[in-house]
């Protein structure tokens, strides 16, 4: 059996029986993250003593009588309860497969979550699961003098340094968070980052107050200007830490302080019993400078995944050939690299960056 929840109070009751979940699957993330037009639900499935949970944000597709659905900004996709390696996914396929036709979706886009690999197997058979990459793990469950044996040496000289540069404060006052909203809009802006990545500052203090979930919000002082140079948000739910969010002042950045704030939040976390510490992965799954900076915290990576489900191919295709007429050909490529294509914003960056 298949039924929809929308409400607070049942969603938290079902995630509260799960196996595992994270902070990207609560109500309130959901809530605080979704765009006007999407709607957050919960597709939760039961048959017996198991029970799958699926959030997603639908969306209607303009001009048109159909609808598709996509993943919140992070690390999300199916959870479960009492579900192992022999489970056999075919009720829940077909019943997810007929709510969709039934609401008229097209097609669906979920960002999975590394800790989570019993998602491929619920999804088995529907749409394709496609490894983006990697993502850097610290293993809170070590020691903090073995995590940081696992430093670059380089890095540990940096951080060093930078404990007698900056003095690292926790805060959710509201001045101290506008400061850290600008240090976040200044990093997207000097990445050139785009614009779905310009969260609203309503976003930020949600994340803060929110209950479902714990932020803490870091903040890097200079000892000598007394100035807040960088700050980073780092989420914690059940036994996992995400970094989240974090911005620097440029004049700083050959001494970075979002360094130390990550090496901060490693031995907060660690003294505070979790077990994960997902820094992230490179942009669209790439070993690029963004992943080489992370991975010189650790050489613990897990694996990084999508999920892309075509539900109607022949209402895809349309909206595809529709769209694409108004893409310049030498685009057509970077066009194609976005699901779903016809939402593509015609440019490189894709809608899995993490």
């Amino acid at each position: 059996m298949i039924e929809i929840i929308k409400e607070k109070e049942k969603w938290d009751t079902i995630l509260g029986t799960m196996d595992q979940y994270d902070f990207y699957h609560t109500y309130d993330y959901q809530h605080i993250s979704k765009n006007i037009e999407e709607e957050p639900v919960l597709i939760h499935y039961t048959e017996g003593n198991r029970s799958i949970a699926l959030p997603l944000l639908l969306r209607s597709i303009a001009d048109t009588p159909y609808m598709d659905a996509t993943s919140v900004y992070g690390y999300a996709g199916p959870l479960t309860c009492n579900i192992d390696n022999d489970f056999d996914n075919t009720n829940f396929k077909n019943q997810l497969l007929a709510f969709f036709k039934k609401n008229n979706l097209v097609a669906v886009f979920s960002r999975l979550h590394p800790y989570i690999p019993i998602q491929q197997l619920v999804l088995k058979n529907m749409g394709e699961v496609t490894v983006m990459g990697k993502i850097v793990n610290v293993d809170l469950t070590k020691n903090l003098e073995s995590q940081k044996k696992e430093y670059q040496k380089r890095l540990r000289t940096y951080i060093n340094k930078e404990r007698n540069v900056y003095t690292i404060i926790g805060s959710k006052t509201e001045s101290d968070v506008l400061k850290f909203i600008d240090l976040y809009y200044e990093n997207m802006r000097r990445v050139n980052a785009d614009s779905n990545y310009f969260f609203k500052k309503e976003y930020f203090f949600g994340l803060l107050k929110s209950e479902d979930f714990k932020t803490d919000l870091l903040l890097a002082r200079c000892n000598d200007s007394n100035e807040i140079v960088g700050g980073a948000m780092f989420i914690k739910k059940n036994n996992i830490v995400q970094y989240h969010l974090s911005g620097a002042k440029e004049e700083y950045l050959n001494l970075n302080p979002i360094k130390v704030l990550i090496d901060e939040a490693r031995i907060n976390a660690t003294n505070e019993n979790y077990t994960y510490f997902n820094l992230g992965g490179g942009k669209g799954g790439k070993e690029d400078s963004l992943f080489r900076f992370k991975a010189g915290f650790s050489k613990d990576f897990w694996i990084f995944s999508v999920w892309k489900y075509i539900i109607n191919k022949d209402a895809y295709d349309g909206l595809v050939q529709k769209t694409l007429i108004n893409v310049p050909k030498d685009l057509h490529k970077d066009y194609l690299a976005y699901f779903p294509h016809y939402r593509s914003p015609g440019q490189t960056k894709l809608p899995y960056d993490l």
